[in-house]
């Protein structure tokens, strides 16, 4: 089993984008949303990121960003939601994670409580779904702000990396099992966009388990994780690449595994990780 803690940072597992209830959503654009509960991290980052969080009633257990949400009710983990709670509170919307909460959301939605569903797969769906959220909430002008800056990160991480030299990677999102992720995942396009060369990039599924063998036959450069004590296994092949030019590193899961507009300052240490490899070569 994947750890909770896990399942809550990775981008959505299950985030093919889905035809929303938009009539609902239209009916809390037109009256701005003012009691908002988020289901997912990612999206109680996003509302205060807006200038929203003031509107947000309720979150989930695994909302810790920025600190004001800690002392908001949680209503929510990643399986499962307290109804009762949700519906005591009388929020006007509710902004859930995907197809990930969409079975557990239904009932509200029969109820009559409007949902936004979040589920961005690429950068550019990020900006795309802040501008929604500002929508929702009354907060255009702060959510193009916010977009604005973001898409400018990104800009200036794409020049930057647009013509360094390829290291390959083995990206590590667990150890036990020892998972990856694909070329189409966050963290996938992340390590393409620093110049990297993820070797799980075709993967069929987004998230894959793998064995060490795949690995030790790929022989990567590098091998990145959120946590030194994740690499450790790694060391019982001294032969590998990565191992032997002392490169497992680690990453910042909080800011690349959250898709926020922190995203870019995760993408930025990823990039100099790998700009510790070209600097060994």
């Amino acid at each position: 089993m994947v750890k909770p803690k896990v399942l809550w940072l990775l981008p959505l597992w299950f985030a093919a984008l889905f035809a929303t209830n938009q009539a609902r959503a239209d009916e809390a654009r037109a009256d701005e949303a003012r009691r908002i509960i988020s289901l997912a991290p990612h999206i109680t980052e996003m509302l205060f990121a807006i200038g929203a969080g003031d509107r947000v009633i309720a979150t989930d257990d695994a909302s810790d960003y920025p600190e004001a949400v800690n002392t908001l009710p949680r209503v929510a983990n990643y399986r499962s939601l307290n109804m009762e709670r949700i519906l005591a509170l009388q929020p006007d919307l509710i902004v859930a994670w995907g197809t990930a909460q969409q079975q557990m959301v239904q009932p509200l939605e029969q109820l009559g409580v409007a949902v936004f569903y979040s589920a961005p797969g690429t950068f550019a769906s990020l900006g795309d779904e802040l501008l929604q959220l500002g929508e929702l909430t009354g907060h255009r002008q702060e959510a193009s702000a916010v977009v604005a800056d973001y898409q400018r990160q990104l800009h200036q991480l794409e020049q930057d990396y647009r013509d360094a030299s390829p290291v390959t990677v083995f990206y590590q999102i667990a150890s036990t099992p020892l998972m990856s992720a694909n070329g189409d995942t966050w963290m996938g396009q992340a390590v393409s966009l620093c110049g990297g060369v993820n070797i799980m990039a075709d993967s069929p599924a987004p998230y894959p388990q793998v064995n060490a063998e795949q690995v030790l036959v790929q022989d990567p450069q590098l091998i990145l994780a959120d946590k030194k004590a994740e690499l450790q296994h790694w060391r019982q092949w001294p032969a590998l690449q990565a191992v032997a030019l002392g490169h497992l590193l680690t990453i910042d899961a909080e800011l690349l595994h959250r898709f926020t507009p922190r995203t870019p300052g995760g993408i930025r240490q990823l990039c100099r990780q790998l700009d510790k490899v070209r600097a060994a070569k």
